[in-house]
């Protein structure tokens, strides 16, 4: 399936557009990384334990958006898009959201 942040999939056109889809994971750190990045938020730089936590969390969220485009018989999501928050201070929330299409080759 193609996921694409555009509007528009170079050669192929939009034969129907199927409506909103998106994909949701909410991940929680365990109490050994919150420590272990908790240090290192001391002396500054990149938290690789919440970085990983983002990524996964990214890939997981594409993959049921992806997963909910199929059942609606889509072949590819246009303007897709991530959102992302908090819940109770200790967990991430992620959302992969974009538009449901059926495409085809362009002629």
């Amino acid at each position: 399936m193609i996921v694409t942040t555009t509007e528009n999939i170079p050669g192929h056109t939009v034969r129907e557009t199927l409506g909103q889809v998106f994909g949701v994971v909410v991940r929680s750190r365990g109490l050994g990384g919150n420590i272990t990045a908790g240090l290192r938020s001391i002396v500054g730089g990149e938290i690789p334990e919440y970085t990983k936590l983002v990524e996964d969390a990214r890939r997981h969220a594409i993959d049921r958006m992806i997963q909910n485009a199929t059942v609606m018989g889509a072949n590819a999501v246009v303007m897709m898009r991530f959102d992302s928050g908090e819940i109770a201070q200790s967990m991430n929330e992620v959302v992969a959201y974009g538009t449901a299409v059926v495409i085809d080759p362009a002629p």
